[in-house]
């Protein structure tokens, strides 16, 4: 069994995510409120691992949880890569002329941003999680709410799904991160397989210090999959930088993070991994 730290309830599409993920393992799920509880619990449970949103593909990044990372001292044993399907649902006795209000989370509205202007008549209310807004529902027994969030909520609390994939956009992915301290992620994980790496640097306030980075990752023949910058406080006009990097070569890969190291203020290594799959 491995423990499984996520943001959101049971239902939550990190919890489907986890289970993705680790599909030939039994997981047990630690559900928090918040990010930084989270990332708090994988540092007091060191045999556990965190599941944590990094980015979606129509949404954009999760910034606050770069910072999350980088500051936690946490590394990035693996991703999983899920598409985002919602679903309407409400109680089993109501039905569509008995909606008056959707209830979700405000990523979720937004994808589903067609489908609401449909039903423009709902009230529309934000809540912190896709499935704790199911879950309010059936607890509190309310009638006339609807909850968007995913198919397999439905089951879990007992709801009743008015209509599958109402999301606008059906390329729509969330990229997650699976995370451990450093003494877990050596049992968690083979370095001379690994295919991706995820960095983190800063630069010389200079003129062409970056392209020099990216002319030394293109030289070695390395795939930069995401560039992020965030601004360093205190310092103004200067940035942080995150980058994804994928690699067939682990030799050119370890070469060109030597000769980029020069080049750095400073560098630090988030995670090498497999370069995870996708999954519905």
């Amino acid at each position: 069994m491995i423990n499984v730290a996520i943001q959101g309830f049971k239902g939550s599409f990190h919890d489907i995510a986890a289970h993705h993920y680790f599909e030939n393992e039994e997981v047990e799920l630690s559900c928090y409120s918040t990010f930084e509880q989270v990332f708090n619990h994988v540092n007091e449970n060191p045999d556990s691992v965190a599941m944590v949103a990094i980015e979606n593909t129509i949404a954009g990044s999760l910034l606050h949880n770069y910072e999350l990372l980088r500051d936690s001292g946490l590394t990035i044993v693996g991703e999983h890569k899920l598409r985002i399907s919602h679903s309407i649902m409400c109680l089993t006795e109501d039905n569509w002329d008995d909606i008056k209000e959707v209830n979700s989370h405000p990523v979720a509205l937004m994808q589903c941003r067609e489908f609401l202007e449909k039903h423009g008549s709902y009230k529309v209310v934000e809540v912190a999680d896709t499935a704790g807004a199911a879950q309010e529902i059936s607890n509190k027994n309310l009638r006339g709410h609807a909850a968007i969030c995913h198919h397999d909520v439905a089951s879990i609390y007992g709801m009743k799904i008015l209509q599958d994939g109402i999301e606008t956009n059906k390329h729509n992915f969330t990229r997650f991160l699976v995370l451990a301290n450093k003494e877990k992620a050596v049992e968690l994980r083979n370095l001379d397989k690994t295919n991706k790496a995820s960095l983190e640097f800063t630069l010389p306030h200079e003129e062409g210090s970056l392209s020099a980075i990216l002319s030394i990752l293109s030289f070695y023949k390395l795939n930069l999959t995401k560039i992020q910058s965030l601004p360093i406080i205190g310092k103004e006009w200067q940035y942080m930088f995150y980058i994804d990097l994928s690699y067939n070569s682990l030799t050119n890969y370890r070469q060109a993070i030597n000769a980029i190291s020069p080049l750095t203020q400073e560098l630090n290594m988030l995670g090498e991994y497999i370069n995870g799959r996708q999954s519905i």
